[in-house]
């Protein structure tokens, strides 16, 4: 993997608060956070990466300008690549620092096998972000990469030297976590991050839109600078990195006993009874009771509306055959639930699944169970978390998974560095 530092623009601090300018990535934005964000500074990055009015791409490039010109965005002195060390705490109480760096790459067709996706993507997102490409000349936000190196290099080599050293950012964002930054632009250091990954393959764990964006934009534009794209790497070999789940929640009408009889052709099933007292207590132990199956065998977890029982769902011997999928896919719990019950037993369409008509991809697992609780959904399949291994084995062989299997936590500020691209 070819990377290189950042000739970055990035905020002037002296002019603005970081912590008013800097925002999520546009995709999980909502209208009404778009709002406040848009409140909170007249120079947020919302207005470069998901603009309002009908002219979004017009006045992206105008704002864009602006900023530059009134001094709001400056250059770095020098190239340089952005250390970033993200704190948060685990939905289990523990005390997690993500480590990662944020630099540019070159962009690789998928068939060379150095940039590997593991999720499909949609037409829609590509081409509004190629449209803000065009008009900005710019990456606002970054892809992230994952790559192994068991052995550390980085971290053991860089994380000493910024012990001393005052971060360039240090700002908690809006969801808790603490993002702390440092910028790195000693040429020897450099060469350390370009000599780890030099013969790095990557995955791609979230951006597949704005990666496959930026290998469009490197094959229309004349400029040497479109052949490389912002990203975010970090290792997987690092404990610190957490994939967490996202859930299948079914919004069509199902008789719970139907759903029931379904499920029971395939899997063997375990209920964990509650009621209004005891409820969270046996919830903490249905959840722990999913992770512990299924390190032996496919499992996932039940809940259905005005039924007073989880169900922890352990897929019976040789069920995995029927699964309609490569042999690599068949070891994945969503193949496994989005062939056998969600297409098979329940009749969903690929065309409804990818539209998410009558059924929905939830990230929070708290809002899993609170569509059924407060009956916005009939039915929550509770997934375990992922495993790393998984995702490689089935990228390297050529495989996608379902779309929406992974939830890398926490997501990526926009705000902390642009790449110009001219």
């Amino acid at each position: 993997m070819d990377i290189k530092p950042l000739n970055a623009i990035v905020y002037n601090q002296e002019k603005v608060n970081i912590k008013d300018v800097i925002a999520p990535p546009y995709d999980v934005i909502t209208s009404d956070y778009q709002d406040e964000l848009y409140k909170k500074s007249p120079y947020n990055i919302v207005r470069l990466i998901l603009t309002k009015g009908e002219n979004r791409y017009e006045d992206a490039k105008n704002f864009f300008e602006k900023w530059q010109e009134d001094n709001i965005l400056i250059h770095t002195k020098k190239p340089c690549i952005f250390y970033l060390i993200q704190k948060y705490t685990a939905p289990n109480g523990k005390k997690i620092e993500r480590k990662g760096f944020i630099a540019k790459n070159k962009t690789e067709k998928f068939e060379t096998k150095k940039v590997l996706p593991h999720e499909f993507t949609m037409g829609g997102p590509k081409e509004d972000r190629l449209k803000l490409t065009k008009a900005c000349e710019a990456n606002f936000s970054q892809i992230f990469l994952v790559y192994n190196d068991p052995q550390k290099q980085i971290e053991n080599k860089i994380l000493p030297k910024l012990q001393d050293k005052k971060p360039f950012i240090d700002v908690v964002d809006d969801g808790g976590v603490q993002n702390i930054v440092y910028l790195i632009d000693d040429e020897d250091d450099i060469k350390i991050f370009e000599k780890t990954l030099e013969d790095k393959t990557v995955l791609i764990a979230d951006g597949h839109h704005r990666y496959e964006t930026a290998l469009k934009y490197s094959e229309i534009s004349n400029n040497p600078q479109a052949q490389y794209v912002m990203s975010y790497f970090t290792n997987a070999d690092d404990e610190n990195l957490i994939i967490f789940p996202t859930h299948r929640i079914i919004t069509k009408f199902i008789e719970p006993y139907v759903l029931l009889e379904a499920v029971k052709k395939y899997f063997n099933l375990e209920e964990f009874t509650f009621n209004s007292m005891n409820k969270e207590k046996v919830k903490e132990q249905f959840l722990a009771a999913i992770e512990k199956s299924n390190e032996k065998v496919i499992s996932m977890g039940l809940y259905m509306k005005n039924v007073n029982k989880f169900y922890l769902l352990k897929l019976k011997e040789g069920m995995e055959e029927l699964v309609d999928a490569p042999d690599v896919l068949k070891k994945l719990d969503l193949a496994v639930l989005q062939d056998l019950i969600i297409t098979k037993e329940l009749g969903y369409t690929k065309e409804e699944q990818m539209a998410q008509k009558g059924i929905k991809y939830i990230k929070q697992e708290f809002e899993a169970f609170d569509m059924i609780d407060s009956g916005k959904a009939e039915a929550s399949f509770i997934m375990a978390y992922p495993k790393m291994k998984d995702i490689i084995e089935i990228s390297s062989q050529g495989y996608r998974m379902p779309q929406k299997s992974t939830y890398f936590y926490p997501k990526l500020l926009s705000g902390i560095a642009i790449n110009p691209l001219k």
